[in-house]
């Protein structure tokens, strides 16, 4: 089966990422921080780095998008982007959540009980189990300084924030610390992953939201997801 070629994109956080994955090698990747103006620099930033790669949009297998959890409008605006690519192209868009981005992205398939730990606002975390590369529960707000013990498992690593607090606390191993740095090139191998295991490839990708919006609404009206 030829490698596919992945254009990864990213809005959760305080940045606009991109990468392209072509012949099992990142061709491509940018990130640049910004706070506001992810809804207009996106797309350019994706044709940059399709360009600098010698291919275009023609060219793609699929699309690999962050869905978060993280900002909940930078989300919209990624999902919503890679969702209208991918009906464009004709082609799936993948969906890659930042608990899969602080997973080792060249051992996905690792641990039969893995606990990642995503930072949340005002000291919390989000928290979700997996199981060799997948989600065996929906993900949930803990304090990493007392997680709950149903979280515990048998052989428990626990891989991302204050991984070593939360392992302590649940009597687990704590993985070498991960670093979301190049986001897009991460959820670029994730999504090829996905995609060779024939995981999230059919349903159109959605923002992940842990905990309800409890701030004002944003003045400019949010990026439509495409239905």
């Amino acid at each position: 089966m030829p490698f596919p070629t992945i254009l990864a994109l990213d809005t959760s956080a305080a940045h606009c990422a991109a990468a392209v994955l072509a012949q099992d090698a990142m061709q491509q990747s940018a990130t640049e921080a910004m706070a506001k103006g992810q809804a207009e620099r996106i797309l350019v930033l994706c044709e940059e780095i399709l360009a600098r790669s010698g291919l275009g949009y023609d060219d793609l297998t699929a699309i690999g998008v962050g869905i978060g959890p993280g900002n909940f409008t930078g989300i919209r605006i990624s999902v919503s982007a890679a969702r209208g690519l991918a009906l464009g192209l004709g082609i799936p868009a993948i969906p890659v959540s930042s608990f899969e981005m602080l997973r080792d992205p060249f051992a996905v398939e690792a641990n039969a009980a893995e606990l990642v730990i995503v930072e949340a606002p005002r000291g919390a975390a989000y928290a979700q189990p997996f199981r060799y590369g997948h989600p065996t529960d929906k993900p949930e707000i803990i304090d990493p300084m007392s997680p709950p013990e149903h979280l515990c498992r048998a052989d428990l690593k626990v891989t991302g924030h204050l991984a070593e607090k939360v392992a302590c606390a649940l009597g687990a191993i704590a993985n070498p610390t991960t670093s979301a740095e190049d986001p897009a090139a991460r959820i670029a191998r994730i999504a090829a992953w996905k995609l060779a295991q024939g995981h999230d490839i059919t349903q159109r990708p959605a923002p992940l939201y842990v905990r309800a919006p409890d701030a004002a609404p944003a003045r400019d009206k949010p990026p439509v997801i495409l239905a």
